[in-house]
């Protein structure tokens, strides 16, 4: 990968982990709801003052001529947006490793481990307290898995929920904007902020849908629910132990936790990262040089597009640009409509075991279902840069399986939230039903205070 030097630094903010790739440099501060919080924005996310990179060298040079609708919102709310936070490129990656700006650090540890991705920069600034909160996005869990390595909240909402206009699209069917946080009332205050419809988004939550869910109310005692798929023998003990020791806590407060099965999470990351790859295939065909993006001038015009990209665009991105064109073509079989057969299953699966209904299909939810579902955010602690380098050149495929942990909720479209266990080295994820998402906060809430 073409590697870019960091730009220029604001004196206010020293930033030792590499979190940032643009800072601005005369910040101003509101009035509103959100003032006076600080934030940053993951730079797939468009700004006017800043270049919005993608951390691509692609798009090094690349200013936005509109804000996103997440900015103008927080802006008009008073929040002061600090600057643009690192990513693994266009956000595809688990590390933040796939930099065309270098890695971000881990500010949990003194040596070298990851941020986890693709929102690393957004974990991390918000981890070493250099905002007070940060979005990031979410498409199979950019959000939560940083944030569980980075010991902070990571809250992926209910895809749709959240203007994606002036985002960046990787893969348009799973992105969505979430929002980083230190605390559980940054996290409702900003999200009441920015849960609005928005005609410009063609993927936006209709008004008649977001109009069926009334207030969160709790119950005084949770039925929880605990996937059997998700204990996978790549779980390390101290994550089992830390999750055990979560679940022997709600239960002496008199919660109930139950066994269920979601048989499609077997299949759900091939099933993912076909659907993705596809989808990210056709979303990264503009970043060519001519339409957007850096443009090296090669001899001869029949080579301008295929010298650009080569130039421009990481390995990462290629790899998955080569492989969701296969996917596409006709040598692929039906790959592509089997993955959406096995994410139709899971939602299903979802349906049956959830006490809610799901409003966007009309379907009941089950009486002697639960309010949420558990399971550990990830594997284990965040890896060494090292090892996890390491672990990668072993086999690619070490790079993609952590994500077993985070895509079920991503494929369901349900919104999800990665809270921080005892010692902030682990995260528990709580999920539940399409739309549910204050109610889901408030239950995450609780279960953050018996961890």
């Amino acid at each position: 990968m073409h590697r870019l030097s960091s730009r220029r630094l604001a004196t206010a903010i020293k930033d030792p982990y590499n979190a940032f790739i643009s800072i601005r440099q005369s910040p101003k501060q509101g009035e509103g709801p959100l003032a006076p919080l600080t934030w940053v924005a993951k730079d797939n996310i468009t700004t006017t003052e800043e270049p919005t990179t993608c951390a691509s060298a692609a798009l090094k040079n690349y200013y936005s001529p509109f804000d996103a609708t997440v900015v103008k919102l927080l802006d008009e709310a008073g929040a002061t947006l600090v600057g643009k936070a690192n990513l693994d490129e266009f956000g595809l990656g688990s590390s933040n490793t796939n930099s065309a700006f270098g890695p971000v650090k881990n500010p949990l540890y003194e040596e070298f481990r990851v941020a986890g991705g693709s929102s690393g920069g957004s974990a991390a600034a918000v981890s070493g307290e250099l905002c007070d909160f940060s979005l990031g996005t979410d498409t199979g869990g950019s959000v939560r898995q940083p944030s569980s390595y980075c010991g902070v909240l990571g809250f992926k909402p209910t895809y749709g929920r959240i203007s994606r206009w002036g985002v960046a699209a990787y893969a348009q069917g799973f992105d969505t904007v979430g929002i980083v946080a230190r605390d559980f009332s940054v996290i409702r205050r900003t999200f009441d902020v920015i849960d609005k419809y928005d005609e410009k988004d063609v993927t936006a939550m209709p008004p008649w849908i977001r109009n069926k869910f009334g207030a969160a109310h709790l119950p005084e005692k949770l039925r929880i629910g605990v996937p059997r798929e998700f204990l996978v023998g790549e779980l390390s003990e101290e994550t089992k132990k830390e999750y055990s020791t979560t679940l022997e806590n709600l239960m002496k407060a008199g919660h109930t936790v139950v066994p269920v099965s979601l048989p499609s999470i077997k299949k759900a990351l091939p099933a993912y990262y076909t659907l993705v790859s596809a989808s990210a295939a056709s979303s990264l065909s503009r970043f060519d040089g001519v339409r957007y993006g850096v443009s090296v001038g090669p001899q001869y015009p029949e080579t301008i597009i295929p010298e650009n990209r080569a130039h421009g665009l990481g390995t990462e991105v290629k790899r998955r640009t080569l492989l969701g064109n296969f996917t596409l073509s006709s040598e692929s079989g039906d790959h592509f409509v089997r993955a959406t057969g096995i994410r139709e299953h899971l939602v299903e699966e979802i349906n049956d075991v959830l006490q809610f209904p799901n409003h966007l299909i009309n379907t009941e939810g089950n009486p002697d279902g639960v309010h949420v579902l558990v399971a550990p955010t990830a594997f284990g602690i965040a890896p060494t840069i090292e090892d996890y380098k390491s672990a990668c050149r072993t086999s690619l495929v070490n790079g993609y399986i952590n994500d077993i942990m985070t895509i079920p909720a991503s494929l369901a479209g349900c919104p999800s939230i990665s809270v921080p266990m005892r010692n902030r080295r682990y995260g528990i994820q709580v999920m539940t039903q399409y739309g549910f998402d204050r109610f889901l906060l408030k239950a995450a809430e609780l279960i953050e205070a018996h961890k």
